[in-house]
């Protein structure tokens, strides 16, 4: 499980009472909540289309990280490892471009996220909008942290769609990049 990306997504309308989920999330009495401006740089090499996974470079005031994502027809669960490059020497896009660049990438595409999260001991509840420039998608991702089976994060996630309001039948099946880059991932 410690390398295991277990979460649903939720592509939201414009009809979507964010007050409202807001305040669910705070009765459920969260640890922690922040708002974030995020960089995900991705990129898709040869291997990875043939193997089935993507690089993401993520930059942002709380995490700098270099990250292999597995890629599935449905991403519930899937494997995703981060290397955390840490903030001492600040954003590193130059050398994570010349590190991706020897691996032969085909394709490369950065969204920018504008994200609140609640972080709760069991679950990371995050509402965001993610834009391209050319394309905005509106979500809610709930990602289970720390259970040792998928069934109990399974559960875990189960609980925070119920108490805010979500049809865990009604999630995304598309990864993020699916959503905003269609037609580029195998």
């Amino acid at each position: 499980m410690r390398f295991t990306e277990i979460e649903h997504k939720f592509v939201l309308d414009a009809a979507f009472d964010l007050a409202a989920f807001r305040r669910a999330l705070e009765a459920a009495g969260p640890t922690r909540q922040t708002a974030l401006q995020v960089r995900d740089r991705y990129f898709l090499t040869d291997d990875g289309r043939a193997r089935h996974y993507i690089l993401r470079h993520r930059f942002d005031p709380e995490l700098h990280h270099l990250t292999i994502k597995s890629l599935a027809s449905d991403p519930e669960v899937r494997g995703e490892i981060n290397l955390d490059l840490g903030h001492h020497a600040g954003d590193q896009a130059a050398t994570v471009d010349a590190f991706t660049a020897r691996l032969g990438v085909v394709w490369a595409g950065e969204v920018r996220k504008h994200l609140e999260v609640w972080y709760f001991p069991d679950c990371e509840v995050v509402h965001y909008t993610a834009s391209t420039g050319a394309r905005a998608v509106r979500c809610v991702e709930f990602e289970a942290i720390g259970q040792t089976s998928v069934a109990e994060a399974l559960a875990v996630i189960d609980r925070y769609e119920r108490a805010t309001g979500f049809d865990p039948a009604a999630r995304s099946r598309q990864s993020l990049v699916d959503l905003l880059f269609p037609g580029v991932l195998p």
